[in-house]
C-alpha cells in the first residue's frame, strides 16, 4: 500500500462526527474523523512497513500518524529518529500512542528521556516525563526519586497542559510506589489542585493526584 493509497482509504472512513469529537479534544484540522477499530483494521491488513509508516507519519495527518505507529517496527528507529517523530506529535491521542507502542519497549528510550522531560516542545516534554513515570513504576533504580517530587511542585502549576498530563502520572505514581515519599505526594497533589474537578465517567478513577494515589493504594491492601 502506497502513502496514497492509505490516505484515500482513510479519508473515505472519515465521519464528522467523531472528527467534531476530536476536535473537541483538542485536535488540529489535518484529520479525518476516523474511529480506531477502522485504523486498526487497515494496519492488519497492510502488517509490518516500516517505511511506509515512516512516511505517513510525515503527512502530520492525525489519523495517517496512529496508522503508521501500528505498521512500524520501533526497534530499526534510531534516537535521532525517535527525536525527529516526537517533535511532530501535537494531538493527545497520538502522543499516548508514541509512548505506548513506539517508546515504551525502546532500547534506547533512556537516552531520551531527561532531554525531553526539560523539552520546550511540550509533547517531548509529555514524552519524557511518561517515560519517567514508567521508570519510577517499574525501575526507579539511580532516579532521584525525591528530586522529581521537587520539580513537579515547582514545575507543574505553570507546565503546558500536554506535559501536565504525564507529570501528574509520575507524581501519583510516586504517591503509589513509595510510602515513604507517599505523604509529600498527597500533600503536593493537594496544594497544586490539578485535575482536582476533572470530569470522570462513572467507575472510572480521577486522575486528581491524592484521589488516584489513594485508591490504588486501597486496591493494593485489599
Amino acid at each position: 500500500m502506497t502513502v496514497e493509497e492509505a490516505l484515500k482509504q482513510l479519508e473515505s472512513l472519515g465521519s464528522e462526527k467523531v472528527r467534531a469529537m476530536n476536535t473537541k479534544n483538542g485536535a488540529h484540522e489535518n484529520q479525518f474523523g476516523v474511529k480506531m477499530g477502522d485504523i486498526r483494521a487497515i494496519a492488519n491488513k497492510i502488517k509490518a512497513d516500516h517505511a511506509l509508516g515512516l512516511a505517513l507519519w510525515d503527512t502530520g495527518n492525525i489519523e495517517a500518524q496512529l496508522l503508521a505507529m501500528l505498521v512500524m517496527k520501533p526497534k530499526l528507529l534510531s534516537v535521532g529518529e525517535l527525536d525527529r517523530l516526537v517533535h511532530g506529535v501535537n494531538y493527545s491521542w497520538v502522543a499516548d500512542w508514541f509512548s505506548s507502542y513506539i517508546l515504551k519497549d525502546h532500547p534506547q528510550k533512556e537516552e531520551l528521556r531527561e532531554a525531553w522531560m526539560n523539552s520546550d516542545y511540550p509533547w517531548a516534554a509529555r514524552a519524557g516525563w511518561s517515560l519517567t513515570a514508567g521508570r519510577v513504576t517499574r525501575n526507579p533504580e539511580g532516579i532521584d526519586v525525591p528530586a522529581l517530587l521537587d520539580r513537579i511542585e515547582t514545575e507543574m502549576p505553570h507546565a503546558p497542559s500536554a506535559a501536565q498530563w504525564t507529570m501528574n502520572t509520575t507524581l501519583a505514581q510516586i504517591g503509589i510506589h513509595f510510602p515513604e515519599l507517599r505523604a509529600r505526594a498527597l500533600a503536593i497533589g493537594e496544594k497544586l489542585g490539578i485535575y482536582r474537578d476533572y470530569p470522570v465517567s462513572k467507575g472510572c478513577t480521577s486522575p486528581f493526584a491524592p484521589i488516584w494515589i489513594n485508591e490504588m493504594v486501597k486496591r493494593q491492601v485489599q
